[in-house]
């Protein structure tokens, strides 16, 4: 080992005061060195020409803390100081945010946990058009306000010509509560006993109502509910008739309920609530409910969401005659229920703009899908096959509609490491093996569904 020298300081006589050399030598093990010594300063760190991007996508206070974290493991010895910047690279997110995206080989379409509708195209260029400044409440050619999303309100009145008028807000829910809040607050609620549901995550409809402070007036059975059972009800205190659409509910057998048409024209005002955002009929489709049937058979007022069948992003649609929407517009709780900027983007494009992912998802031919499959197995080898899977709408649309179509079955530990990458895959595992579903794979990322398979081996 390398003897150690220090200087000492000699303090003696006038002119004698300097330093001199001593060489010490370690006796027996010799002294490791001590790595926080060697650990380089956050801004030293940070400057490194290696992290500048990082810091532009990501933020420097999120690239700082992540290089704060490292150097701790440098100091503990788990790392080495020279591999520390490198460390930091791998431990730094792709995105600032904690989304991530995912392809949905499921076959449920609407998936609740995924995010619902996938944004078209179109409605995604809108979306980033709109992340600046726009004329959202503004007049380009005046210089004065204008009414606020105007353009996604005039798309959605192209859409339902029956419609007097239409409003938006932030989601389905909050539809469903302004228009019972404007109608019915401190009033009754007429509501068939059968349409009282509960939906995703134990959210309870008749509660939604209840917290608005009408009063539920039930009418009728679980099973069974008859026109005679609404007019014995509607009185004075009327402040609304209410039709929901139970969505991903059923009951079969000795059954019965009361058509929209048979409801209106009993005096106070109709609600329906048709739930899964399909603006027109489907044949597809033919017991969902849509809005413009609703509004043709006499709903007052008709509410649905609009990352559903429609596709587009979350949000709630409210149409129906011209007064009650204006009534619905002027109550203070719909500055609450507002939407912003960029949900009038991507709706209005989603109007506007080409097929949706939904729509182009639901109608896909099984023929394509198979071939689809087919050519992903292909490139796989002997571990994957191809064999025929359901898929759904989802979100509570169309319960109990199947959709036929292909998948690629893989050994069931795929399913964990395929959910783990970037992007993640999420299939169904089905008696021990993992089932990808082409349905909801856009044909553009049927490489990148590849990739994420052969990277698992």
């Amino acid at each position: 080992m390398a003897p150690l020298i220090f200087k000492i300081r000699v303090v003696g006589y006038p002119g004698q005061a300097g330093s001199i050399p001593v060489r010490l030598r370690h006796q027996g093990h010799s002294m490791p060195a001590d790595p926080r010594r060697s650990v380089p300063s956050t801004d030293v760190v940070l400057s490194d020409g290696r992290l500048i991007d990082s810091q532009r996508r990501l933020g420097r206070q999120l690239v700082r803390s992540t290089v704060r974290a490292t150097q701790d493991h440098v100091r503990s010895g788990v790392i080495e100081a020279a591999d520390l910047v490198d460390e930091v690279l791998r431990r730094l997110p792709r995105r600032a945010s904690t989304l991530r995206p995912v392809l949905n080989a499921t076959g449920v379409i609407l998936h609740t946990n995924l995010g619902r509708a996938a944004l078209s195209s179109a409605a995604r260029d809108a979306v980033a058009a709109a992340t600046g400044y726009v004329d959202v409440e503004f007049d380009l050619a005046t210089g004065e306000r204008a009414q606020r999303g105007r353009g996604a309100l005039a798309a959605l009145r192209a859409a339902l010509p029956d419609a007097g008028d239409v409003l938006v807000v932030n989601n389905g829910a909050a539809a469903l509560l302004l228009a019972v809040t404007a109608l019915a607050q401190g009033r009754e609620v007429i509501w068939s006993r059968g349409e009282m549901v509960e939906i995703g995550d134990g959210f309870r409809l008749p509660e939604l109502v209840a917290s608005t402070g009408a009063i539920v007036r039930e009418v009728g059975t679980t099973n069974r509910t008859a026109r005679h059972d609404y007019l014995e009800a509607v009185g004075e205190r009327t402040g609304c008739l209410l039709k929901v659409h139970p969505s991903n509910f059923r009951m079969a057998g000795f059954t019965s309920s009361v058509t929209v048409a048979e409801l209106a024209g009993l005096g106070p005002p109709l609600v329906v609530d048709v739930g899964s955002g399909l603006l027109t009929p489907d044949a597809l489709l033919p017991g969902e409910p849509d809005v413009s049937s609703a509004l043709r058979a006499g709903a007052d007022l008709v509410t649905a969401s609009g990352d559903k069948l429609l596709g587009g992003p979350q949000a709630g649609i409210i149409a129906g005659r011209a007064d009650l929407v204006a009534r619905l517009r002027r109550h203070p709780m719909a500055r609450a229920m507002r939407v912003d900027k960029l949900t009038l983007a991507a709706l209005e494009a989603t109007m506007c703009g080409p097929a949706t992912p939904t729509a182009t998802a639901l109608h896909v031919l099984s023929d394509e899908l198979r071939t689809r499959a087919e050519a992903i197995a292909a490139r796989l080898g002997d571990e994957a096959a191809v064999v025929p899977s359901e898929g759904a709408v989802g979100g509570g649309g169309a319960p109990g509609v199947v959709l036929p179509g292909w998948a690629v079955s893989l050994p069931g530990r795929y399913a964990l490491p395929l959910r783990t990458g970037d992007p993640a895959v999420v299939g169904r595992v089905e008696r021990g093996r993992c089932l990808l579903d082409v349905r909801c794979i856009d044909p553009g990322d049927d490489d990148a569904l590849l990739s994420a398979v052969l990277a698992c081996r």
